[in-house]
Formats: structure tokens, C-alpha cells, sequence
């Protein structure tokens, strides 16, 4: 097998992960549309897929030795993709099948067909992308190619979000916060990459930094520490609480950051409130989402 093909045999697990932990009730049915509007607004912000197709972030790889060095400004570059946004393409596949069929067929016989063969055997069996296709015309008849090079190989500025329309949702943003996200391990960070664009540990370092945010076109990098947030001491409840007040006031984010011995006070005119994504349900169309989502009968 060869690095292209990782948006399936590593992207499709990845979707399967998170609709096998909805159907399990591992994941609450709110908390699985929330990690989809996740991974779909993460895209939403990135530049990256302007430039860049799906499939060569198949190289990363190779090209970052499993990690090893460090990635600067991933949103532009692009990472490993090919897990995240294939989370979308599947579903877009997924939704598309049953939008095609009625309902009597979905991605859940396709990976019968493709996956269940030779039981028992412990011999692999590779596979290409004619392979893939076959399969999925079988299941039902598409120009399944065309839909797949135009997501994976062709540079593919839109975020894939077919899925949620096919599925019955759309993409929207609030001030609630997710709840899953409340109980998310901080030691690794918080988010504000939809809202300001930078995301933080819990001592203000920056993690990263949004290409093209408000936080990027005012100077920020991610070698900085933020200080204080309108003259008060940084923390996390506190840098929420002064973006949510931002909403009803026109004056400007002011903060205080450290880089090395440095200090410079940025100031942000934003006034977008926490940009947090969800699902919202669309009337009158079909809930396919939810369909996928639900336990196995």
C-alpha cells in the first residue's frame, strides 16, 4: 500500500471512530454533531486547502518523520489532513448513498462489500483507488471517481460539507460551548481559533496561531505568552468572559504579550462573540445524520 491512500484506509477509519462512538452511546447524539461542526470549522479556517490538495498531506508522513519536527503555521501548510477531512468526504459519501438509493443502501454496505472479504484469512490484500470505486458503484452507481478526485486530488478551497446538507444540518456558530469541550483535558490547550485565532495553554503560551485570523493580521505569533486581557491578569474564564462582553461594546481586545524579554500591547477590533460550531437542524429535509449515527439495528 502507498502513502495516497491513506484518506482511506486511515481517513475512513477515523469517520467510522466517530460514528461507531455515536451508535455505541459512548458519544451523546449532541456531542457527535458537535465534533463534526468541529472538524468542519477547523477547516473553515484554514487557508491552507486553497493551495494544497487533500492528498499530498498524505505525504506528511514522510515529510515530518512521524512528528518529529515541529510544523510551523499548520493552517497554511496543512498537517495531517487526511484524517480530519476525510471525516467529512465519508460523510458526504455516506449521505450521498442513501440520498441516492432512499434510504435502502448506505456507506455501511459499501464497507461490507469492501472490507468483509476472505473471512478468516490473515493474508493482506491491497487494494487501489479502481478497487474503491468498483465497490462503490456496486453499492450504488455514481460517478463516485469524479466525486472523489474533486475532493482528494483537485485543490479544494470549499470546507466538504455536503454531508451535513445531505444530512439534514448545517454548519452555525454561537456562544455555546460545546459540552464535551467542557469537560476537554486543558493540559494540552483551549481554543479560541474561531473567535480570535490563536489557541492557548493555561499560562497564556500560544500554541498557534490562525493563519489570516484577527490574532495573525494583528502581529501575533506563536512565540508569545499572553500577559493580561483589558489591564487584568490572563486567564482562560477571563479571556472568555471579555470576548462575550466585546459582542455589546465597540471597544477594541487589548493585550498584553511577552515575547523573550519583549512586551507589546495588541489591540483586537473584534467583536464576533466565541464562534463556537454546531449542527442546527434544518426543517423539512431528511435526517440522514441521524440515521448513521443511530445504534445499529
Amino acid at each position: 500500500m502507498q502513502n495516497d491512500l491513506l484518506w482511506v484506509y486511515e481517513g475512513l477509519t477515523d469517520y467510522y471512530g466517530n460514528v461507531l462512538t455515536a451508535r455505541s452511546g459512548l458519544r451523546t447524539l449532541e456531542q457527535a454533531h458537535d465534533v463534526f461542526a468541529q472538524i468542519a470549522a477547523n477547516f473553515e479556517i484554514s487557508p491552507g486547502r486553497t493551495w494544497r490538495p487533500l492528498v499530498d498531506t498524505t505525504n506528511q508522513p514522510i515529510m515530518s518523520s512521524h512528528g518529529a519536527a515541529p510544523e510551523g503555521w499548520p493552517t497554511w501548510q496543512r498537517s495531517y489532513d487526511y484524517y480530519p477531512e476525510s471525516d467529512l468526504i465519508w460523510l458526504d459519501a455516506d449521505t450521498k448513498i442513501r440520498e441516492l438509493s432512499g434510504g435502502k443502501k448506505s456507506l455501511d454496505d459499501f464497507a461490507k462489500l469492501f472490507f468483509g472479504i476472505d473471512n478468516g484469512s490473515y493474508v493482506t490484500k491491497t487494494y487501489t483507488f479502481d478497487d474503491l470505486v468498483a465497490a462503490l458503484n456496486t453499492v450504488q452507481p455514481f460517478d463516485w471517481a469524479g466525486f472523489l478526485r474533486a475532493r482528494v486530488y483537485d485543490v479544494a478551497p470549499q470546507t466538504p460539507e455536503n454531508g451535513f446538507t445531505q444530512g439534514g444540518y448545517r454548519l452555525v456558530y454561537n456562544d455555546n460551548q460545546p459540552e464535551w469541550m467542557k469537560h476537554a483535558d486543558t493540559s494540552r490547550g483551549t481554543s479560541f481559533a474561531t473567535s480570535l485565532g490563536f489557541s492557548l495553554k493555561a499560562d497564556g503560551s500560544l500554541n498557534d496561531v490562525v493563519w489570516d485570523s484577527v490574532a495573525f493580521k494583528a502581529g501575533i505569533t506563536p512565540d508569545m505568552q499572553l500577559q493580561a486581557v483589558n489591564d487584568q491578569k490572563f486567564s482562560v474564564d477571563g479571556l472568555r468572559e471579555v470576548i462575550l462582553a466585546s459582542e455589546k461594546s465597540n471597544a477594541p481586545i487589548k493585550l498584553l504579550l511577552k515575547r523573550g524579554d519583549e512586551f507589546l500591547t495588541i489591540t483586537l477590533d473584534y467583536h464576533g462573540g466565541l464562534r463556537y460550531p454546531h449542527l442546527e437542524k434544518v426543517d423539512g429535509t431528511p435526517d440522514r445524520l441521524d440515521a448513521i449515527l443511530a445504534p445499529s439495528k
